[in-house]
Protein backbone atom coordinates (compact mmCIF):
# COMPACT_ATOMS: atom_id res chain seq x y z
CA UNK A 1 0.00 0.00 0.00
CA UNK A 2 1.30 3.46 -0.80
CA UNK A 3 1.82 6.26 1.71
CA UNK A 4 -0.11 8.75 -0.44
CA UNK A 5 -2.37 11.24 1.28
CA UNK A 6 -6.15 11.36 0.92
CA UNK A 7 -6.01 13.82 -1.99
CA UNK A 8 -3.58 11.64 -3.94
CA UNK A 9 -5.64 8.49 -3.25
CA UNK A 10 -8.81 10.32 -4.34
CA UNK A 11 -7.11 11.39 -7.57
CA UNK A 12 -5.93 7.81 -8.21
CA UNK A 13 -9.45 6.47 -7.63
CA UNK A 14 -11.43 9.29 -9.22
CA UNK A 15 -13.05 7.09 -11.85
CA UNK A 16 -14.43 4.75 -9.20
CA UNK A 17 -15.56 7.66 -7.06
CA UNK A 18 -17.41 9.30 -9.96
CA UNK A 19 -19.01 5.98 -10.92
CA UNK A 20 -20.24 5.55 -7.35
CA UNK A 21 -21.61 9.09 -7.27
CA UNK A 22 -23.44 8.64 -10.58
CA UNK A 23 -24.95 5.40 -9.30
CA UNK A 24 -25.98 6.97 -5.99
CA UNK A 25 -27.59 9.99 -7.64
CA UNK A 26 -29.61 8.03 -10.18
CA UNK A 27 -30.72 5.50 -7.55
CA UNK A 28 -31.81 8.34 -5.24
CA UNK A 29 -33.69 9.92 -8.15
CA UNK A 30 -35.31 6.61 -9.02
CA UNK A 31 -36.46 5.86 -5.46
CA UNK A 32 -37.76 9.40 -4.90
CA UNK A 33 -39.87 9.23 -8.06
CA UNK A 34 -37.89 11.73 -10.16
CA UNK A 35 -38.58 11.48 -13.87
CA UNK A 36 -35.02 12.34 -14.93
CA UNK A 37 -33.26 9.35 -13.34
CA UNK A 38 -32.91 7.37 -16.58
CA UNK A 39 -31.53 10.32 -18.54
CA UNK A 40 -29.06 11.05 -15.73
CA UNK A 41 -27.97 7.42 -15.56
CA UNK A 42 -27.35 7.24 -19.30
CA UNK A 43 -25.56 10.60 -19.40
CA UNK A 44 -23.49 9.68 -16.36
CA UNK A 45 -22.30 6.33 -17.69
CA UNK A 46 -22.01 7.26 -21.36
CA UNK A 47 -20.44 10.72 -20.96
CA UNK A 48 -19.27 11.62 -17.44
CA UNK A 49 -17.58 8.38 -16.33
CA UNK A 50 -15.68 7.83 -19.61
CA UNK A 51 -14.41 11.44 -19.62
CA UNK A 52 -13.20 11.11 -16.04
CA UNK A 53 -11.58 7.78 -16.92
CA UNK A 54 -9.77 9.37 -19.86
CA UNK A 55 -8.60 12.35 -17.80
CA UNK A 56 -7.75 10.67 -14.51
CA UNK A 57 -7.85 6.95 -15.25
CA UNK A 58 -5.00 4.52 -14.98
CA UNK A 59 -2.23 4.69 -17.51
CA UNK A 60 -1.59 1.56 -19.58
CA UNK A 61 0.96 0.21 -17.12
CA UNK A 62 -1.54 0.17 -14.27
CA UNK A 63 -4.61 -0.88 -16.20
CA UNK A 64 -4.17 -4.56 -15.45
CA UNK A 65 -2.30 -4.13 -12.17
CA UNK A 66 -4.01 -7.00 -10.37
CA UNK A 67 -3.70 -9.28 -13.35
CA UNK A 68 0.01 -8.46 -13.78
CA UNK A 69 0.65 -8.93 -10.06
CA UNK A 70 -1.10 -12.30 -10.12
CA UNK A 71 0.89 -13.47 -13.15
CA UNK A 72 4.14 -12.27 -11.59
CA UNK A 73 3.38 -14.11 -8.37
CA UNK A 74 2.42 -17.29 -10.21
CA UNK A 75 5.50 -17.24 -12.43
CA UNK A 76 7.83 -16.56 -9.48
CA UNK A 77 6.16 -19.36 -7.50
CA UNK A 78 6.59 -21.70 -10.47
CA UNK A 79 10.26 -20.71 -10.81
CA UNK A 80 10.85 -21.26 -7.10
CA UNK A 81 9.16 -24.66 -7.28
CA UNK A 82 11.22 -25.62 -10.31
CA UNK A 83 14.42 -24.44 -8.65
CA UNK A 84 13.64 -26.43 -5.51
CA UNK A 85 12.81 -29.54 -7.53
CA UNK A 86 16.02 -29.23 -9.55
CA UNK A 87 18.03 -28.84 -6.35
CA UNK A 88 16.39 -31.95 -4.90
CA UNK A 89 17.16 -33.90 -8.06
CA UNK A 90 20.78 -32.76 -7.97
CA UNK A 91 21.11 -33.84 -4.34
CA UNK A 92 19.56 -37.24 -5.05
CA UNK A 93 21.87 -37.74 -8.00
CA UNK A 94 24.91 -36.66 -5.97
CA UNK A 95 23.99 -39.14 -3.19
CA UNK A 96 23.62 -41.91 -5.78
CA UNK A 97 19.89 -42.41 -5.18
CA UNK A 98 19.12 -42.07 -8.89
CA UNK A 99 21.12 -42.93 -11.99
CA UNK A 100 22.31 -40.42 -14.56
CA UNK A 101 19.59 -41.59 -16.98
CA UNK A 102 16.90 -41.16 -14.33
CA UNK A 103 18.28 -37.75 -13.42
CA UNK A 104 18.25 -36.55 -17.04
CA UNK A 105 14.76 -37.94 -17.66
CA UNK A 106 13.39 -36.28 -14.51
CA UNK A 107 15.06 -32.94 -15.31
CA UNK A 108 13.64 -33.06 -18.83
CA UNK A 109 10.15 -33.81 -17.52
CA UNK A 110 10.45 -31.07 -14.91
CA UNK A 111 11.48 -28.47 -17.47
CA UNK A 112 8.64 -29.50 -19.80
CA UNK A 113 6.10 -28.99 -17.02
CA UNK A 114 4.82 -25.44 -17.10
CA UNK A 115 1.43 -25.48 -15.44
CA UNK A 116 -0.69 -27.54 -13.08
CA UNK A 117 -2.80 -28.58 -16.05
CA UNK A 118 0.31 -29.98 -17.76
CA UNK A 119 1.10 -32.04 -14.66
CA UNK A 120 -2.47 -33.37 -14.55
CA UNK A 121 -2.34 -34.26 -18.27
CA UNK A 122 0.95 -36.09 -17.80
CA UNK A 123 -0.49 -37.98 -14.84
CA UNK A 124 -3.55 -39.04 -16.88
CA UNK A 125 -1.35 -40.22 -19.77
CA UNK A 126 0.86 -42.20 -17.37
CA UNK A 127 -2.20 -43.82 -15.75
CA UNK A 128 -3.59 -44.80 -19.16
CA UNK A 129 -0.26 -46.42 -20.06
CA UNK A 130 -0.22 -48.36 -16.77
CA UNK A 131 -3.90 -49.40 -16.82
CA UNK A 132 -4.92 -50.44 -20.31
CA UNK A 133 -7.59 -52.75 -18.77
CA UNK A 134 -10.43 -50.43 -19.67
CA UNK A 135 -11.49 -51.32 -23.17
CA UNK A 136 -13.55 -49.15 -25.43
CA UNK A 137 -16.94 -50.65 -26.35
CA UNK A 138 -16.98 -52.22 -29.78
CA UNK A 139 -19.52 -50.87 -32.20
CA UNK A 140 -20.80 -52.82 -35.17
Amino acid sequence: MSDAGPVERARENLTGIVSTLVTGIWLAALFTGQEWWLAFMLFGYIVVVPIVAMLFGDDEEGTNHWEQESQTTESSDAREGTDEALETLRERYARGEITEEQFERKVERLLETETLEDVEDQKRRAEKRRDPGERQPEYE
